[in-house]
């Protein structure tokens, strides 16, 4: 399977830690993010890596080169940050079939191998990893509503009054189908093409799309204070691990 994974971005909330590099090579635990991110997407399976790069793309290009861990890696160019959607049609003329989606400036530990099961049942067009946060956190977000079969009905991003406190994760399995859906999105009021948008237009012609409880954690890296409290997870799951 291949994997699309989103690093264009500036980071500009991350400062001063992106003012000389891209955000998705700040460190975590002695770990850039994306490195992170594609060690978890090699643990579950996937054969191929789609890097959409932007801001300072040359010292992503340059630390990785065209493979990771024996994987091939295939760089796509952003060359304006204008939204995800915006973001996932750069990689529209490398992706074959079916694939998966993940931002690069978030740290997972979860069970992202049952949103690839799910996906690869005849059933779902789509799966995406959600998970339950706090009302009042939940305006940060892409929220969700789902109907009685766990199906998404409506995507809604960062709504001032949120319908649900389920929430994207940033884990999502797709269909070539997205990408006709994305370059429908019209700009949303901040300028950008809102992937949420796109999501909203497949599920009105019909498609099918899972949510997945998360089993696990992530958090999502925007600030500084994000990435210390990202560390201080990984060190305490290493120090409850037992000796092997």
């Amino acid at each position: 399977m291949q994997a699309v994974v989103l690093a264009a971005g500036k980071g500009t909330r991350l400062r001063p830690l992106t003012e000389d590099k891209p955000k998705v090579l700040v460190e975590v635990d002695g770990k850039p993010l994306i490195e992170d991110v594609f060690d978890n997407l090699l643990e579950i399976g996937v054969t191929e890596l789609v890097v959409v790069v932007g801001y300072m793309k040359e010292k992503i290009i340059e630390r990785y080169g065209d493979e990771y861990e024996g994987v091939p890696i295939t760089y796509a160019h952003q060359r304006e940050q204008l939204g995800l959607a915006h973001a996932i049609l750069q990689a529209e003329p490398h992706i074959d079939d079916e694939f998966v989606l993940m931002l690069g400036d978030n740290v997972f530990r979860g069970n992202l191998g049952d949103v690839i099961n799910r996906q690869q049942e005849d059933r779902a067009d789509a799966a995406f990893l959600v998970e339950e946060v706090p009302y009042d956190e939940a305006s940060r977000y892409g929220v969700l509503d789902t109907n009685e079969y766990g199906e998404i009905v409506e995507v809604v991003e960062k709504p001032d009054e949120p319908p649900s406190n389920l929430v994207m994760t940033g884990f999502y399995t797709f269909t070539p189908a997205i990408f006709h859906a994305c370059h429908l999105v019209q700009p949303s009021d901040r300028g950008e093409y809102e992937l949420p948008d796109a999501i909203d237009l497949l599920i009105q012609s019909g498609r099918t799309i899972d949510a997945i409880r998360m089993d696990g954690w992530r958090i999502d890296v925007g600030y500084p204070e994000d990435r210390e409290t990202a560390e201080a997870r990984i060190q305490k799951e290493q120090e409850a691990a037992p000796e092997q």
